[in-house]
């Protein structure tokens, strides 16, 4: 394929990199430097776009693809409280995106069993759940997009919970939640790539089940296989959806 970048910070570069690694070409590169230039006619040659931008860029680069009738995928979070128009617009016209809050094997594989454990454990009311996060101080959201699908894969299998809260280390705002609301806490410790662990915590014992990223690796090689799999197919998905876990 030849691919367009939208975004060129670590995650592009690592994406660019495992791209060439399997055989495509990354044909123009945006960024903060000359996206307010480029236009529609820009990327006639492309066959395919990748986005790890900034939550505002997204929204403008989703608008552009669209416009320019070109697939594309979306890594960046931040911007999802616009996640319904953005599958309308997709769907009317026609278009193609792939979205998700992680692209990580190892993290689908998570989110997977992540529902399976809040099922199994919704019977017993002794243990609360909280969900903690803990990424590199260079992340612009909070809570993480992954912990946000990790929430809502509980939620979606809890009699108790309702809606998640987030606290952010370090904010100076103490947050307590009521007893239907499910905790994300974030943290943001230098260069950590992400961590995520879900808590099930009772007066007797404590159950943790963790994600860590080694590197950002596995996320930008993720991105490239996500492309792949978008190329040919017209509507609007979600990253779990190249995946099936119920054979």
């Amino acid at each position: 394929m030849k691919i367009v970048l939208l975004g060129y910070g670590k995650m592009g570069q690592l994406i660019e990199r495992f791209a060439m690694k399997r055989g495509h070409e990354v044909v123009l590169i945006v960024d903060e430097s000359n996206r307010s230039s480029i236009t529609s006619e820009d990327l006639e040659d492309a066959d395919m776009a990748i986005d790890f931008s900034t939550p505002d860029a997204a929204l403008e680069n989703i608008s552009l693809c669209f416009e320019s009738d070109l697939p594309l995928v979306v890594g960046t979070t931040g911007w999802y409280e616009h996640l319904e128009e953005v599958k309308e617009t997709c769907l009317d016209a026609d278009q193609s995106l792939l979205y998700g809050s992680n692209f990580s094997i190892g993290v689908n594989i998570f989110f997977h069993i992540n529902k399976m454990l809040a099922k199994a454990m919704d019977p017993y009311k002794q243990y609360d759940v909280q969900v903690e996060e803990i990424h590199h101080i260079h992340k612009l959201d909070a809570p993480s997009g992954t912990a946000i699908t990790i929430a809502e894969g509980i939620l979606e299998n809890s009699d108790d919970k309702k809606s998640w809260v987030n606290s952010v280390e370090g904010s100076g705002e103490e947050v307590i939640p009521k007893a239907d609301e499910l905790l994300i806490e974030s943290l943001r410790i230098e260069e950590v790539p992400g961590t995520h662990t879900v808590l099930y915590s009772s007066e007797v014992d404590q159950i943790e089940f963790k994600h860590t990223a080694h590197s950002r690796e596995g996320f930008a090689l993720g991105a490239v296989i996500a492309a792949e799999w978008l190329f040919g197919k017209k509507g609007f998905y979600q990253v779990t959806e190249m995946f099936d876990f119920n054979k």
